[in-house]
């Protein structure tokens, strides 16, 4: 027996918190509508990425001391102060457009340097606070709900439902859209669990999104990062209600051996950069109406290790991108990084909360006017102005 809560996985399908309401799955909901409203793609770094070599404050007198043989050599200029790492030259044209911008010591304001609180901590939207269940994204749905959303309103390409997505609002994770089908044994599933909840397969099926190739030369990265972007991509080709997607990308923890402009890092950054990059290319005129957010837990240490990596930091940088957002530029206070301005003597130091960042997308693009509700006991302290 299953209620209207409830959490099923088959070989790569899960669904989550499902309300059984009707007119929630019926096909008339994939309408013109459904192409046209905004949409939000989240994408997690998963273990720390060192945003001072993503965004190289090459400016800073004090950079190049502190990382004797990891610094960036040929940072790509942004602003005469900032720099992208150079394998990131497949965003420059972006940020060159005016369709991307970073936010530099940003985070959260939490001092733990475990990835698995911090990590917590991003994805509820509640720094410091382990007694929220459910994630910011997922109250962003009940905050704003809409009768008229189709099942695929929110998804996350991961084998679970994200932390940031966890909550009562429905939620489809998948790891694959070829696997969230109609299959040997589908029959005894839906018999099973009804037809109202296995209606959401049928509909996917319909709109064929797997169907629907790159466009505008786009070539995304053969990982499971690049294929996740892709098949975000295709479900709002597909035109299926999509308004929330999260994908994740790990291997950023480069506590050794992290390199400079070439190395383990570059490596990473390369993979990061050329999907987002496929993903603008493909979706051509529909990101318009799309803006990717990035996240990662905390930055790394200013300084060096005796590994030729980084240890857990506080701030770092995050990056905005799409149609709507007013890039062309580095946002956030510049702290510095003389010893004496570093936090805790080591660190990048925060000025900009995440949940600014964060609540200005939602507020701004999504159309949530209450902001507090998304994320519990936070007023945002400052408008950055990253969107109209």
């Amino acid at each position: 027996m299953i209620g209207r809560r409830f959490f099923i996985k088959s070989s790569g399908l899960a669904l989550a918190s499902f309300a059984v309401t009707p007119s929630f799955l019926v096909r008339a909901a994939m309408t013109e509508r459904a192409k046209d409203h905004p949409v939000l793609i989240a994408v997690f770094q998963r273990g720390a990425v060192d945003g001072i070599s993503m965004v190289v404050p090459y400016g800073d007198p004090n950079y190049r001391p502190a990382r004797p043989q990891i610094a960036i050599d040929s940072p790509m200029d942004l602003d005469g102060f900032f720099g992208l790492h150079p394998a990131l030259d497949s965003l420059k044209p972006i940020y060159d457009e005016g369709r991307l911008a970073v936010v530099h010591a940003a985070g959260s304001p939490d001092n733990t340097r475990s990835h698995f609180d911090a990590q917590d901590y991003m994805e509820s939207g509640a720094p410091g606070n382990k007694n929220i269940e459910d994630g910011w994204l997922n109250r962003y749905l009940r905050v704003k709900p809409d009768r008229s959303a189709t099942p695929f309103r929110a998804v996350a390409f991961s084998p679970n439902v994200p932390r940031s997505l966890m909550g009562p609002a429905p939620v489809v994770a998948m790891s694959r859209i070829g696997d969230f089908g109609v299959r040997s044994g589908a029959g005894a599933f839906e018999a099973m669990y009804g037809g109202e909840t296995f209606e959401a397969v049928h509909v996917l099926e319909g709109a064929r999104p797997q169907q629907y190739g790159p466009e505008n030369g786009a070539q995304y990265p053969a990982s499971p990062y690049g294929q996740s972007l892709l098949q975000i991509a295709q479900l709002i080709k597909a035109g299926v209600g999509l308004e929330t997607a999260f994908t994740e990308i790990g291997g950023w923890d480069t506590h050794a051996n992290q390199g400079n402009d070439r190395g383990q890092l570059a490596g990473r950054l390369q993979e990061f950069g050329q999907g987002l990059s496929a993903l603008y290319r493909d979706l051509g005129d529909r990101m318009e109406n799309v803006v990717v957010i990035t996240m990662t837990e905390f930055g790394r240490a200013i300084r060096q290790n005796g590994s030729g990596g980084t240890d857990h930091g506080h701030a770092g940088a995050l990056l905005l991108l799409g149609g709507p957002i007013k890039g062309g530029r580095v946002y956030g206070r510049w702290p510095g990084l003389a010893p004496d301005q570093l936090h805790e003597g080591r660190d990048l130091s925060l000025t900009t909360d995440f949940r600014d960042v964060f609540s200005e997308v939602v507020r701004q693009h999504l159309g949530a006017g209450d902001v507090s509700r998304v994320f519990p006991g936070y007023t945002p302290a400052v408008r950055l102005g990253l969107l109209p």
